[in-house]
């Protein structure tokens, strides 16, 4: 299985860079991902990050897109529950790069 390094650790992925073990996530290991992505990480998008693990945590799956953006409407605001906010968080898919730099499992329903 391929891995990446943060910081001098190993970390196990799979071919398409999502973590090998959600337990294996924290917020560094969530930076270096983001890099891999070529996302600059602020506020906003460790906010969706927070919400999404928040939501794993109680469904034990990863959103896809169109549940994604109705949740954080519901808990986050109008504001930031629309797609265009969110695919410029995260502009090759909201569910998929913010799944991914959040250490989950690729959402179902996703390519």
């Amino acid at each position: 299985m391929p891995s990446m390094d943060v910081n001098g650790n190993a970390v196990e992925v799979d071919e398409e860079g999502y973590l090998a073990d959600i337990n294996d996530w924290n917020k560094e290991i969530g930076s270096a991902l983001a890099v891999t992505e070529e996302i600059e990480l602020t506020d906003a998008h460790w906010e969706v990050i927070d919400f999404l693990r928040e939501y794993y945590d109680e469904y034990q799956i990863a959103p896809a897109v169109r549940v994604l953006t109705k949740a954080i409407g519901k808990k986050l605001g109008k504001d930031k529950g629309n797609s265009k906010y969110l695919y410029e968080l995260f502009p090759y898919g909201p569910a998929k790069q913010a799944c991914k730099v959040g250490g989950l499992p690729k959402p179902t329903g996703c390519i």
